[in-house]
């Protein structure tokens, strides 16, 4: 009688179905993409921390903005969570709610189209390295610099998707850009010292569709 596949052979057989095809088969989740309790993973981000990130109003740090007793609080506290978290959660960065409704609800019909039409751009297997697999979906596509677009990978489906993700990547790009200069300037550095670093920094779409588990 044949013994169980190797991790990283198991892995790659269940890296090659998506997780669609299981929950559409009733199918409960295989032990890889387990994490039980006490295990040690990437993710130590329970609910109490998550929410204790830090929340930066760009708005008031920005560049153009001149300085007040309010824009130096604010620098203080980029700083502070730049140091100590590493992160944070930005708002008033000037990319309109509806930019973000489109870019979710247009990623959500592409997920949802039969499988046929997402294997059509399928990638191959990705490497793995040990650690739970995730219960989900995924769709990574370069954006920046532009001549690392495989529009080959790029879905034809719906037939707004590459409109909509074209004008959220130029967006975020824009984003990156201001706040590469709000970083330097919580930093007493030269508002440009980050941007020759940027500039040909690769960019780089994950869209994530999670199911639910089992029953």
């Amino acid at each position: 009688m044949a013994g169980a596949l190797p991790a990283d052979q198991e892995a790659e057989v269940l890296l090659s179905k998506r997780v669609q095809e299981m929950v559409l088969y009733g199918e409960l989740p295989p032990a890889l993409y387990i994490c039980r309790d006490g295990e040690d993973t990437d993710d130590h981000t329970g609910s109490s921390m998550v929410s204790q990130i830090p929340i930066i109003d760009l708005s008031l740090v920005s560049p153009s903005v001149t300085s007040t007793e309010t824009s130096i609080q604010e620098l203080e506290k980029l700083r502070s969570a730049l140091s100590s978290w590493g992160c944070f959660q930005a708002v008033g960065h000037g990319i309109p709610s509806s930019i973000l409704d489109e870019i979710r609800k247009v990623a959500k019909e592409f997920f949802k189209q039969p499988m046929a039409e997402k294997k059509k751009i399928a990638k191959t297997v990705t490497e793995f390295e040990g650690q739970p697999l995730d219960w989900s979906d995924r769709l990574v596509l370069e954006v920046y610099p532009q001549d690392k677009r495989n529009f080959k990978l790029w879905p034809e489906k719906p037939e707004s998707f590459r409109d909509i993700l074209e004008d959220y990547a130029k967006k975020i790009k824009m984003l990156t850009e201001v706040t590469s200069k709000v970083f330097a300037k919580a930093l007493n550095l030269d508002q440009k010292c980050f941007q020759d670093e940027l500039d040909q920094a690769t960019l780089t779409a994950r869209l994530n569709y999670y199911f639910k588990i089992c029953n």
